[in-house]
């Protein structure tokens, strides 16, 4: 025991013979001091020489303050029973070490008031002031080195040494403000005025600290050198009542802390599970809408739809893939610190994992695609329907003006009052009608394959069509009855009809085909058409060149016929005929052909017109395919390039981590700023959809894989930063050297053969034998080996990440604060008790954590309860265990 008690060697006579108030002082003082510890034990002394002379009270006080047992006392009243009741207590003094100097059982059975004071004097010393040791001082140094820190701020007090330095009473109170600075009004304090100093301190220490009054004020005042030992004897009561109080605030400290974490944890998962449930309903909002496959009637209707969803992709959706990408971001930094604090891993709510959100967001991509598609292939099919519907009212209208008034014709009777040559000439007239009826077969059956392919595509105009179409057949089939039926008809009477104009029936017979020829062409030139590519419309020129090419030998056809009805003329006129109305074998004229032919001359450039506008068009297609896929052949190995690059930039990083973290956001403000080269992408796609062009054979890159291309690529080296970020974390959370992180990065490395960012099972193990790890292949070792798994693979995965090994690493070389060290420093606030009052809490924590608690905690129900007692050890278990906390 380090205890060199100096103030023994005095000559006790000396010093009271010095100052006789001393002896006053000390009286006071030191019977105040052993009453403080008596009245534990039920007892108080009044005189202290005459209340210690049988020794019985000697002997309780020491086992009071010591908390040990001494040997029984003799409970006899001679004097050998009081001397061996003393010398129990002076050989209890001197076993822990005390040099007792002139102090002997005889004085202090005799009433010797000085050698009581010592002896007392030398209890005060051992028990109460010898333990007190500031930076290696002594007992006394050390007290005097404490008071002298605690009263440092304050005016006025100069703290030196036990006497005069306490004359003033500001010491005191300085002290008592400086722990509980609700009690003292220090500034209203006067250094002229010591007796209300004092009286104020020692009647404040007595009501609020349990420090007995062990002084008068006048004594001090009046003496000029106030008592050392009396006075040391007062502070060291103020020392022990404070230094409680100094537990406490550690305790206190210690428990902020740990709740401060778990405050912010609290906060941090609120935040997770709000974003998640934000993001996560805007995907089920937007879901029904890409799924929703209603198609529209008109081909403007779809093009809004696809303008909608061009909106979709390039205005709300970019948010969200920055939401979840900062989701994701900020579970794994929640984790991490959730580790680093030595608290179970976050487990959101049901639905909320980020695997369910990976999840919702891959139905949400199935669900755009598929909705994009079905737009492209809608606004195809409607493209085709237009074009159909359109051909088929022309070709409908041709139709119905050739048949208009043909069953009239079939149906009157001319025949009847006809001559011979007449009725020759009908029967003639009648089967270049029927040439011509044959002829439009083909134009008929069109019309119904048309009308059938506008079913078939779901037209939405379809009844019309379909009664038009019924409309026109149902006229066709009775054109074919009534021709047969005047047919028959003109045979019956032609045997009575022999002349016949030759010239007239040959005009006919070659006008007729001519005719049909003619309009044929005419409707050919007019025919519309669609073409998706420069081939296709290269086909349709290469067809017109071809038709005009046949357009002389038509030519000579035409004047030949000409030439036939020149020829009737001139026959005529030859012979005197009169020719009446027209030729007799057919409604074509010279006039009518020529009128026709003029009709099919200026359409051959009209085509040739609307061909080369047609080939420009897709000459522009195909220049905007080319634009598109230049850029898309550098961007798409541009970022796959990225993506390598990254991969391998997270293996084979170098330097500190911080340098690395700024390499790392320089390199992804170099992929930010790469940006416009995507919004380019963008532009040229839209103008792709807006030609209505579904095909480049120019690049295997579509702009939605570019899309998820780049997003993954933004995420990707956000992700990376996060995990530089949770390192740096980690490292000064626990303490760990940037030589032990490299080192550690080494090892893994070495062990990640095939770079996944991983390590499997045996991989981990060779990892830590190489560090050093018992985990051979034998009992002790697999034991061993399946502790270690268990931490740092808690889902039986068979994967171990770097950030698991890192924090493994860390939790096995660095400390952290635990369950059972927030228990004690709540034990500690609590008093030494199972439990601990809401009034306590709020007295020793900041309002907001004492409240906290006071929320969580449950009702203590031990034995020892008292009404509103709180369980502190099972909410300290819950903050490092499962719980809701």
């Amino acid at each position: 025991i380090r205890l060199h008690i100096r103030e023994q060697e005095n000559d006790w006579d000396r010093d009271l013979l010095l100052d006789p108030a001393w002896e006053k002082q000390q009286r006071k003082t030191f019977t105040a001091w052993c009453n403080s510890h008596l009245r534990k034990a039920g007892t108080q002394i009044e005189n202290i020489e005459e209340d210690f002379r049988d020794g019985l009270k000697l002997m309780l006080l020491l086992e009071v303050i010591s908390g040990e047992r001494l040997p029984k006392p003799e409970r006899g009243k001679m004097r050998v029973h009081k001397i061996n009741n003393v010398n129990k207590a002076l050989d209890y003094i001197a076993g822990k070490g005390v040099k007792l100097v002139s102090i002997g059982a005889e004085e202090i059975v005799d009433g010797n008031a000085k050698m009581t004071l010592g002896m007392i004097w030398t209890i005060i010393l051992r028990f109460a002031i010898q333990d007190i040791s500031v930076e290696e001082t002594s007992a006394k140094e050390g007290l005097l080195l404490w008071c002298q820190r605690k009263t440092a701020p304050y005016k006025n007090v100069n703290v030196q040494n036990f006497h005069i330095s306490w004359k003033d009473g500001l010491a005191f109170n300085a002290l008592i403000h400086r722990h509980r600075p609700e009690l003292i009004d220090y500034d209203k304090l006067r250094k002229d005025d010591p007796l209300t100093n004092l009286n104020n301190a020692f009647e404040v220490a007595e009501k609020y600290l349990d420090i007995p009054k062990m002084m008068d004020a006048e004594d001090i005042v009046n003496t000029a050198r106030p008592d050392e030992k009396a006075i040391m004897t007062y502070v060291s009561s103020f020392y022990h009542a404070f230094s409680g109080a100094q537990k406490a605030e550690t305790a206190a400290n210690r428990i902020c802390k740990v709740l401060a974490v778990n405050q912010e944890n609290e906060h941090l998962m609120e935040d997770y599970e709000k974003l998640a449930s934000d993001l996560l309903d805007w995907i089920r909002r937007t879901i029904p809408w890409l799924e929703n496959r209603a198609p529209e009637k008109t081909m403007a209707e779809m093009q809004q739809k696809l303008e909608d969803f061009r909106g979709y992709r390039r205005v709300h959706k970019p948010p969200k893939v920055q939401e979840k990408c900062q989701l994701e971001i900020n579970f794994n930094t929640l984790q991490t610190k959730l580790r680093l604090s030595n608290r179970p891993a976050f487990m959101p709510s049901e639905g909320r994992m980020v695997s369910d959100i990976n999840g919702s967001w891959h139905n949400l991509e199935g669900a755009e695609k598929g909705y994009e598609e079905w737009m492209l292939n809608e606004i195809r099919r409607l493209e085709r329907l237009d074009h159909l519907a359109e051909k088929f009212r022309q070709k409908a209208t041709i139709h119905e003006s050739w048949t208009d008034g043909k069953e009239a014709m079939l149906t009157q009777k001319d025949y009847e009052t006809a001559s011979l040559s007449e009725v020759k000439a009908l029967l003639r007239k009648h089967e270049a009608f029927e040439s011509d009826l044959a002829a439009h077969q083909d134009r008929v059956e069109q019309i119904a394959a048309i009308a059938q392919e506008l079913n078939e595509l779901d037209y939405y105009d379809s009844p019309s069509v379909n009664a038009r179409c019924q409309k026109i057949c149902e006229q066709w089939d009775a054109l074919g009855s009534l021709t047969q039926s005047r047919r028959e008809s003109l045979e019956r009477t032609e045997k009575q009809l022999e002349s016949i104009d030759e010239l007239y029936l040959e005009y006919a017979k070659r006008a007729a085909p001519f005719n049909n020829w003619m309009e044929g062409a005419m409707e050919d030139l007019q025919d519309m058409f669609i073409v998706h590519n420069i081939e296709e419309i290269q086909g349709l020129i290469t067809a017109h060149e071809q038709f005009k090419s046949t357009l002389p030998e038509a030519n000579k056809e035409r004047e030949a016929i000409q030439a036939i009805q020149a020829e009737v003329q001139k026959i005529a006129q030859y012979n005197g005929i009169k020719l009446s109305g027209g030729n007799p074998y057919t409604t074509i004229t010279p006039k009518t052909i020529d009128n026709k032919w003029d009709k099919v001359e200026q359409l051959v450039p009209q085509r040739d017109k609307a061909l080369q506008e047609e080939l420009a068009k897709q000459q522009s297609n195909d220049h905007l395919r080319r634009k598109f896929a230049t850029q898309a052949n550098i961007v798409g190995p541009w970022i796959q390039t990225k993506m390598e690059e990254i991969g391998r930039i997270s293996i084979e990083m170098n330097g500190t981590l911080e340098d690395q973290l700024v390499n790392l956001r320089e390199y992804e403000q170099s992929i930010i700023e790469y940006k416009p080269n995507i919004d380019q992408l963008e532009g040229d796609h839209q103008l792709i959809q807006e030609a209505l062009i579904f095909d480049n054979k120019y690049t295997a890159y579509t702009m939605e894989h570019l899309r998820v291309g780049w997003e993954q690529l933004l995420t990707t080296i956000a992700r990376t930063i996060n995990e530089i970020e949770n390192q740096i974390l980690t490292r000064d959370a626990k303490g760990i050297s940037q030589e032990q992180l490299h080192e550690y990065r080494t090892s893994f490395n070495h062990f990640d053969k095939d770079h996944s960012g991983g390590l499997m099972a045996e991989e981990f193990k060779a990892c830590l034998i190489s560090l050093g790890y018992d985990v051979e292949n034998n009992k002790t070792g697999d034991a061993e080996f399946a502790r270690i798994m268990g931490i740092v693979d808690p889902n039986n995965s068979g994967v171990v990440t770097f950030q698991a090994f890192i924090d493994f690493m860390s939790r096995e070389t660095t400390d952290t604060d635990t369950a059972d060290q927030v228990i004690a420093s709540f034990k500690i606030l609590a008093a030494d008790k199972n439990f601990i009052m809401a009034e306590e809490l709020r007295r020793e924590l900041p309002p907001d954590q004492a409240e906290y608690c006071i929320a969580r905690m449950a009702p203590y129900s031990g034995p020892d309860a008292k009404p509103g007692a709180l369980d502190y050890m099972s909410f300290s278990t819950a903050l490092y265990g499962e719980s809701d906390l």
